[in-house]
């Protein structure tokens, strides 16, 4: 049996975090990865001298992620990821914060009776604007020093707290769903869903109007995504730590603080860290030998979160193009959203699915692909383009394009559990690429060498992540785990004994810089905890 002062569970970007810290801390560290390669969602893949990123395309520092990789020693060359939106024929390229009024002109041209309401939306934008400039002013704290640098603490971040603190009260009043707050401000439906529709399903309305200062704040790896996770994993066998991958954690003891893994391997652990999904590990848990107390608080979040749904997923496409970057960069940047129709989404995406859903049968699969026609027509694309961030992404005078779309996972399972889920998959990638050809990308079809995609269903077998979610909880319920940024130190606890938790599941809204924010934060709790039982024990 091996045995270690700490277990992380889950290879995903918190996990390697979290192994990450605990490695340099000195301790004794197992990460245990069910994959064969780690990263989870930060990923990136080659195919045919073409390289894609298999799950974020972008990254947002949020004064977390580059504090990390310094703090860590890891030095990776990035560059600059801007940002284009696009309507129909017009595109906006995102350059600074003054372009929100390039956005504002964007709209008007499509809207042109809705001026009053557009100015609206755009003034309440550019006072998000500020208000992330005051989250995002510094680097993290959790990631500073302050011990050997007391004067920088004086002079920056104490002033700074006090209007930090001042604006996570303004954060808390804006936790309504995006599509009501829009519902308040703008009369026309269109112009309420090409706003919205970018967004998960009752996205809280700070957390989906900051996305416009994001775009400024985006970055790229050379190399892909994936290099930060790479980049992060050698870190950890560099200061002492181990990796084990192809193995899956299937039962728990945490009364004998023990794992057991799909290979049959037990490991002894004096603090588990679990990274991985949720609900994955209280379905595994046994709670033999823990107090009656603590069993009850343990089923009493077990039952709870077993009701819970993840966010909406995503479905993409990727696809190798025979015509050379300069073509596509002549229409945006390498990272688009692009919307074909100024009309909107409407109800497609809600009551008529809902309804979809609601009537499936064995005889489903026409009513369902007439639907899907209505949705590719009139969705949103998040569009991205590596050869454009990373002129060796792709074969000379060649492209790839990675296009995705916010998707429900119950529509994919529906056509798996009737027999014709390849054929979905199959009919959305031809749908996506025609809609496109004819739009912004014209004869775009006739120039694919090869296109393959991915959807909800792959994102949940690939990585293990529930429904396919790609940032935690559904907003349409409750969120069983805290979301305040005043309590996030308290995310990682569980009340499960020695047992610590980290990931998009731990805290909400969540995405990459949360995940690396509670990886850190589990990995300095255990190690607090192993240091206190040592002084315990002296």
């Amino acid at each position: 049996m091996e045995v270690y002062d700490a277990v992380v569970v889950g290879g995903g970007i918190a996990g390697l975090t979290g192994a990450a810290y605990l490695a340099k801390a000195g301790a004794s560290v197992l990460l245990l990865e069910k994959n064969e390669k780690c990263g989870g969602l930060v990923n990136s893949f080659s195919r045919d001298g073409f390289l894609f990123d298999g799950g974020v395309k972008a990254l947002e520092s949020a004064g977390i992620i580059l504090p990390m990789l310094k703090e860590l020693g890891i030095d990776i060359e990035i560059v600059k990821n801007p940002v284009s939106v696009g309507i129909e024929d017009s595109v906006i390229n995102v350059t600074s914060k003054e372009s929100v009024k390039e956005y504002s002109d964007l709209l008007k041209k499509m809207y042109p009776n809705s001026e009053k309401d557009i100015e609206r939306v755009i003034s309440f934008v550019r006072r998000i604007m500020k208000d992330m400039e005051i989250l995002y002013g510094v680097d993290n704290p959790l990631f500073m020093d302050f011990k050997n640098n007391k004067s920088h603490f004086v002079k920056v971040y104490l002033p700074w707290l006090f209007k930090f603190l001042l604006t996570l009260r303004r954060i808390g009043k804006l936790k309504m769903p995006v599509e009501e707050f829009l519902g308040k401000i703008i009369k026309n439906g269109s112009l309420r869903d090409i706003i919205d529709q970018h967004f998960f399903k009752n996205t809280p309305t700070f957390f989906a109007m900051s996305y416009f200062y994001l775009y400024q704040d985006y970055f790229y790896p050379k190399g892909g995504v994936g290099t930060i996770a790479e980049r992060v994993k050698e870190k950890i066998i560099q200061f002492g730590g181990n990796i084990g991958t192809g193995r899956e954690v299937t039962e728990i003891h945490a009364g004998k603080k023990l794992l057991v893994d799909n290979g049959g391997r037990s490991y002894k652990y004096n603090e588990l860290v679990w990274t991985a999904d949720l609900k994955r590990l209280y379905s595994i848990l046994e709670t033999e030998g823990l107090p009656e107390a603590v069993v009850e608080k343990v089923n009493t979040f077990r039952s709870e979160i077993s009701k819970k749904h993840g966010t909406d997923s995503i479905f993409s496409v990727f696809v190798a193009v025979d015509e050379p970057p300069e073509v596509f960069e002549a229409i945006s940047n390498g990272h688009f959203f692009y919307t074909p129709s100024r009309k909107g989404l409407g109800e497609i995406h809600r009551s008529q699915l809902r309804d979809l859903l609601k009537n499936w049968s064995g005889n489903s699969k026409e009513e369902a692909l007439d639907w899907l026609d209505r949705f590719c027509e009139l969705d949103t694309y998040e569009i991205s383009i590596p050869v454009l961030k990373d002129r060796n992404s792709a074969p000379p005078g060649k492209t790839g394009l990675i296009i995705s779309t916010l998707f429900e996972y119950d529509i994919v399972k529906k056509a798996h559990e009737t027999g014709w889920y390849s054929e979905f998959k199959e009919e959305f990638q031809k749908k996506i690429i025609g809609v496109l050809s004819n739009s912004i990308y014209p004869k775009l079809k006739d120039k694919v060498i090869f296109a393959f995609s991915s959807s909800p269903l792959s994102v949940e077998r690939a990585v293990g992540s529930f429904e396919g979610s790609i940032v935690g909880w559904s907003f349409e319920e409750p969120i069983p785990v805290v979301s305040s940024m005043m309590k996030v130190t308290d995310s990682v606890k569980t009340p499960i004994p020695c047992v610590l938790q980290a990931g998009k599941w731990t805290y909400s809204p969540s995405g990459v810089p949360m995940c690396i924010l509670t990886g850190k934060l589990a990995a300095r709790e255990a190690i607090r905890r192993k240091s206190r039982e040592n002084r315990m024990t002296r």
